[in-house]
């Protein structure tokens, strides 16, 4: 039994996890100054109350899980995206911040209201520029980062951020489709409709500049046997699109969130094909970062009894808040 392996793909779990659960709710703050002051603005915000904070316990099951099992990468990368991480880290603090207060603090509410619409845009956009500099390599000297202050920044990274903008924006509107009713869910279909286009543009652009970035990349995706899911992708997901797009605009309000996470799944496994066995993409595999085989041995027996738990709450709370929400809350 390789615990490398496994722990390997107990992180992508979290992250991808992670990137579905919490991407909806950022995107929610990312359209927030788009719906009406009143009414509509507390209907979307109720939409994730009960779940959005709970969303973020797979951000830390997958920072701490790096740091654990594979403790040189987490060295490596830290001091490489110090600036962008904390930037996502303050943008979750402050989202946070104005999530609460302006519930508590009706006479600043715009304040509040501006507050949790820019620590959205800032912590996904911050994530986007991680995700892009990862995957445009990190400058290693030995065991240790040897890059400069701004080497994650780049016109690809900036692509990347912009792009996970868009694609969380999407997840959002088709949430709201799917969970309220009234104005918010038309302006949430108003939303999607230009976003869906949106997002498959940035897919596509990011799509094309990533085989050029690394020879892995190109080796993955354009030469034998990687090319047949060349060919794939861009059917499966040109057809799920579709499928999105019925659900936008056919009225199906559950059709157009499950498509959208379909369109976030291939995208997911699409970075995994192209990265794997590598956690520092061409640089560092996940053999050469693992924690000691007695420290994985040991973690492991925490993740079985944690993991588990983790998705038995967040079943029963997305169970208990299965339904609509109305002008005064969920029914």
């Amino acid at each position: 039994m390789d615990l490398t392996v496994i722990w390997a793909l107990i992180i992508a779990f979290a992250v991808a996890m992670y990137v579905v659960m919490d991407g909806f709710d950022l995107g929610i703050g990312i359209l927030f100054k788009g719906f009406k002051v009143g009414g509509e603005r507390d209907q979307a915000m109720n939409s994730i109350a009960p779940v959005w904070d709970g969303n973020e316990t797979w951000l830390v099951l997958g920072g701490g899980g790096l740091m654990a099992a594979f403790p040189l990468a987490y060295a490596i990368v830290l001091p490489a995206l110090y600036a962008p991480l904390i930037a996502m880290l303050l943008g979750l603090v402050f989202r946070g911040v104005a999530f609460e207060f302006r519930w508590r603090d009706p006479g600043h509410r715009q304040l509040w209201d501006l507050g949790f619409t820019l620590g959205s845009l800032v912590a996904t956009f911050a994530q986007g520029i991680t995700l892009g500099a990862l995957l445009q390599g990190i400058t290693i000297d030995g065991r240790a980062y040897a890059g400069g202050w701004w080497e994650w920044l780049s016109l690809f990274s900036i692509l990347t951020g912009a792009s996970l903008v868009v694609a969380y924006a999407l997840l959002g509107a088709t949430w709201l489709i799917w969970k309220t009713e009234g104005g918010v869910q038309e302006d949430a279909r108003r939303f999607a409709s230009v976003l869906l286009p949106l997002f498959l543009a940035a897919v596509g652009s990011v799509s094309l500049a990533t085989p050029f970035l690394e020879a892995q990349y190109h080796q993955r995706w354009f030469e034998s046997p990687g090319i047949w899911l060349t060919g794939f992708m861009p059917c499966a997901f040109g057809g799920i699109a579709i499928l999105a797009w019925r659900g936008i605009r056919g009225r199906r309000d559950w059709q157009s969130f499950a498509a959208t996470l379909g369109l976030f799944g291939l995208t997911l496994a699409g970075l995994a094909i192209s990265i794997w066995p590598d956690v520092i993409p061409g640089r560092v595999t996940i053999w050469q970062a693992a924690a000691p085989y007695e420290s994985q041995s040991f973690m492991l027996v925490g993740a079985v009894v944690l993991v588990p738990l983790i998705l038995a709450y967040t079943a029963w709370s997305y169970w208990v808040f299965r339904g609509k929400v109305g002008a005064h809350g969920y029914h």
